[in-house]
């Protein structure tokens, strides 16, 4: 019979990715700023429907975790349950304080290297990452490829369209890329249109016009899956009254509470256009008349501590009703929580009102589906999801939101009609049961996610890959073993033949990397001509790279962590000084690395360099090696280097990494708390290591020399039979070295 662990493991293990914003598992803060919204009812609602499907066993939300005095200790809690198989998990990114999204860029790589800490202390991967936003999204394509899982991907809105839409206002450009960061942000959806296994949308306008907007869009990869509501929170009025304290909270700015309510729930932003909203209301006397307008513009406190565009929308709205001359017609009550928000609906319904949505564009529009389960119809932007919304649940009209004398009409002839109202409000009901359940969403969701498991197996197996398929063995395994490549894993036929058994051995806990002065492109070509599997890990120009497995993935947390005070133009300008050195051919030459040779009766030594370089204020690692070749790269670059850096940031301690090397490019690896193998045909720069702790001088060479380190270390499981000279494994225990 089956164990429960095994059934469990058979579920599917959803792991969702929602950086920015105030996200917990109850009483959401929705419209407390700007960065607090729909996404955030999205992705809660997503987990706990997902974790309510037969074929899920777990659902993680990764969000960030935020200490500061200013909000609630709640988002400072690593773990957070939202149901049995559901819950939050937050880590540290950046500073303690909360941050906007447009300023989270810098930080996000931290995310990654959290998650990759947490999911080795999980022992097992998820099947599936979906991000959600472009910063979650750089961080789910991080940990897709560093991890061989496949990426799911919601943009909920692209920068694109509206960085179009600010342009087209007459914003300047420079303004608006310091405040939304554009560059970057659509620069990331770049990527992850083209890397993305699956991206979700709510409707095919999103498709077609918005991600249409971008570079080769792949159709085959969108799924247009419309979210869900959640009817047991959004239904009609019933018998149970109205909350007094939402109607007070309404009621009080109001002359006649009793005329049908015009409602509108949305955050202060210009998008939302809340001006154009007021200046239909107020040019339309008998839209005053009929109705009073319910303005829902988030939470405050006090206006000036907002944040400067919130306050900015909020000071023109109350400027613009003591203009108009609207005070006693016009509610904008100050704070709500996030149970008070169907109540609103309901006595909107209630009062035989109408819910607007005023924005210039929306993607998808969660307000009208939360609305119509109230039976409260809606007026609605003629744009991209609400013409999906009202096809399906026929519940209201469209509208060009951008002429308020269009808004205002609409609004009148919704209100007056009252055969067709109730007619609406009845749709809207039935309707948003029909088409918009989270059980629905669910269940077309893991019926995508398991064609998409079943496609990648299906490819994996036609790639063949010889040591491992799928996701990356680096986040659960126990050991790593990194070696040289040239002299030390190569120059023995039958040594490295001998080796390559062992890697297939052993390559269900042990990592396999190497770590050469070779480029990534010569590296990869030397061992496919060797038939020596490829690499978990290359670390490849004497560790200014980093690389993963078979689709050579780049390390760019590597990459950003040694760009520190790197100046490429600088060095190759103060090197012209130095004699006897010569540039190395273009190939050999990369971002982090300049490479020469050299003579060395004519240079100077590495010390005397150092000092040149310094001396004109450049920092930078001087690394001389088999008496003919010199290499110069940032000072945290390095064989050693990334070998550290590869044991912080996959959770892996240092003492179990074997090492192997025959140089002097090598002697940063192999001193340390690492199991070093230095071969038998090692030069001379390394014979000042002899004696020294957890350094073992093999009498055998090259691969031989290595398999006899591993023997002396207990590292891993023996080969079958001898080869080359090499000794026979006795024991079959695999330790952490000796």
């Amino acid at each position: 019979m089956r164990t429960q662990h095994q059934q469990k493991n058979d579920q599917l293990y959803v792991l969702l990715i929602s950086v920015h914003g105030l996200i917990r598992g109850e009483q959401l803060e929705l419209g407390v700023d700007a960065d607090t919204g729909g996404q955030c009812t999205y992705v809660l609602d997503l987990a706990r429907a997902l974790a309510e499907h037969p074929q899920v066993g777990k659902v993680e939300l990764m969000t960030r975790l935020i200490e500061d005095p200013n909000i609630s200790p709640d988002y400072s809690l690593p773990q957070e349950q939202l149901s049995e198989k559901a819950r939050i998990i937050r880590f540290p990114c950046g500073p303690k304080r909360y941050l906007r999204k447009e300023t989270l860029w810098p930080h996000l790589d931290q995310m990654v290297d959290r998650c990759l800490h947490y999911l080795r202390q999980q022992g097992r991967l998820p099947d599936v990452i979906h991000s959600h936003y472009a910063d979650a999204g750089y961080v789910g394509r991080q940990l897709s490829m560093l991890l061989g899982i496949p990426l799911i991907h919601t943009g909920h809105s692209l920068g694109k369209p509206k960085q179009d839409r600010l342009l087209s206002s007459g914003r300047k450009a420079a303004n608006i890329e310091k405040q939304f960061n554009f560059e970057r942000r659509i620069a990331e959806e770049e990527a992850l249109i083209q890397h993305a296994s699956m991206i979700v949308t709510s409707t095919r306008q999103e498709v077609e016009l918005q991600y249409g907007m971008y570079s080769q869009p792949d159709l085959k990869h969108f799924r247009v899956i419309p979210p869900g509501t959640d009817t047991s929170r959004f239904s009609p009025p019933g018998r149970r009254p109205i909350s007094d304290t939402v109607e007070h909270s309404i009621n009080r700015f109001l002359e006649n509470p009793k005329k049908p309510m015009i409602l509108c729930i949305c955050r202060p932003e210009v998008r939302k256009n809340i001006k154009g909203l007021v200046a239909a209301y107020a040019n339309n006397q008998a839209l005053q008349k009929r109705a009073n307008l319910v303005l829902v513009a988030g939470s405050r406190e006090n206006i000036r501590d907002l944040e400067k565009s919130q306050a900015a929308v909020l000071n023109d709205l109350l400027l613009d009703i003591d203009t108009y001359d609207l005070w006693g017609k016009v509610a904008i009550p100050k704070n709500h929580a996030q149970e008070d928000v169907p109540e609103m609906y309901r006595m909107a319904a209630k009062s035989r009102g109408i819910f607007i949505n005023a924005a210039f564009t929306e993607p998808f529009g969660l307000t009208l589906l939360e609305a119509g389960a109230c039976g409260l119809p809606v007026i609605a932007p003629d744009d991209g999801g609400p013409r999906d919304i009202l096809t399906n649940c026929h519940h209201g009209l469209l509208v060009d939101t951008l002429s308020s004398e269009a808004i205002g009409e609409a609004l009148l002839s919704a209100l007056t009609d009252k055969a067709r109202w109730r007619k609406w409000a009845k749709n809207g009901v039935l309707n948003v049961k029909r088409h918009y359940t989270w059980e629905g969403h669910v269940s077309k969701y893991v019926k995508e996610v398991n064609a998409l498991l079943r496609k990648q197996r299906k490819n994996l197996r036609k790639q063949q890959i010889a040591l491992h398929s799928g996701k990356s063995p680096i986040p659960l395994a126990q050991h790593a073993f990194i070696t040289d490549i040239d002299n030390t894993l190569l120059g023995n036929r039958a040594g490295h033949e001998a080796l390559t058994e062992w890697l297939i051995a052993n390559g269900s806990y042990t990592v396999f990397g190497i770590a050469t002065g070779r480029p990534l492109e010569s590296a990869i070509d030397i061992l496919r001509k060797n038939r020596i599997p490829i690499p978990d890990v290359l670390i490849t120009s004497v560790g200014s790279e980093i690389h993963y497995g078979i689709r050579q993935t780049p390390d760019i947390g590597w990459a950003n962590h040694i760009r520190h005070l790197w100046r490429r133009d600088d060095v190759l300008k103060a090197m012209q000084e130095i004699p006897g050195i010569r540039l190395q051919t273009p190939e050999n030459q990369r971002e982090f690395k300049i490479s020469y040779v050299v003579d060395p009766k004519k240079m100077p030594g590495a010390d005397k360099i150092n000092q040149h370089l310094r001396g004109h204020g450049l920092h930078a690692q001087v690394i001389y090696s088999h008496g003919e070749f010199l290499d110069i790269l940032p000072i945290r670059a390095s064989k050693g280097h990334a070998i550290r850096y590869l044991s912080y940031k996959w959770g892996l301690p240092l003492t179990n990494f074997l090492v192997s090397g025959d140089s002097g490019n090598d002697i940063e690896m192999l001193i340390g708390d690492t199991m070093a193998v230095v071969v038998g045909n090692y030069s001379e720069d390394l014979s000042h290591l002899k004696g020294i702790p957890r350094i073992y001088f093999a009498e055998a060479t090259h691969a031989n020399g290595i398999l006899e380190g591993m023997q002396h270390y207990k590292f891993g499981k023996p080969i079958s039979k001898d080869h080359g000279g090499t000794p026979d494994h006795k024991s079959e225990t695999v330790v952490e070295g000796a």
